[in-house]
């Protein structure tokens, strides 16, 4: 009988099942106004991939500022609710069910979400950097919630 748990060929990788209850929202992730829920991934891949599932906390006032990030590969996953995006000049409403490839490098800035938005989102390496980024052009104003 295998170990699942065992590192299994060259890759170094491990199995992993996360619950629900296995790992909490919290707060000190990257943005104080997005809760954050690991999904076990980047311990099981030794820090390759992240994968966490990112909701809303707060209203959005001021969102992310124009940033880009260090990594190889970004998608975001809409599960729940809806965001907008400028990416470069571009503005872009994501809705539950949307997958969006950020290609790397990409300078974006998440201005707007719904009460109930909740995403998922996968990206590596694991310890990816966020830079602050010129703004390449003015960005809306979010809807008030309520």
């Amino acid at each position: 009988m295998s170990d699942l748990s065992e590192p299994v060929g060259a890759s170094g990788t491990t199995f992993s099942h996360v619950k629900p209850a296995d790992t909490p929202w919290r707060s000190d992730g990257l943005r104080d106004f997005f809760l954050y829920r690991d999904l076990g991934i980047a311990e099981a891949t030794n820090g390759r991939v992240i994968a966490h599932l990112v909701k809303a906390n707060m209203a959005p006032e001021q969102g992310t500022g124009w940033h880009r990030h260090e990594a190889d590969f970004q998608i975001v996953l809409m599960t729940k609710g809806w965001a907008k995006f400028m990416y470069g000049d571009q503005e872009t409403l994501v809705q539950a069910g949307d997958c969006v490839h950020q290609r790397p490098g990409i300078v974006h800035y998440l201005f707007d979400y719904s009460p109930d938005m909740e995403y998922l989102e996968i990206v590596s390496p694991a310890a990816f950097k966020t830079v602050d980024a010129p703004a390449p052009c003015d960005v809306p104003l979010p809807a008030p919630w309520g």
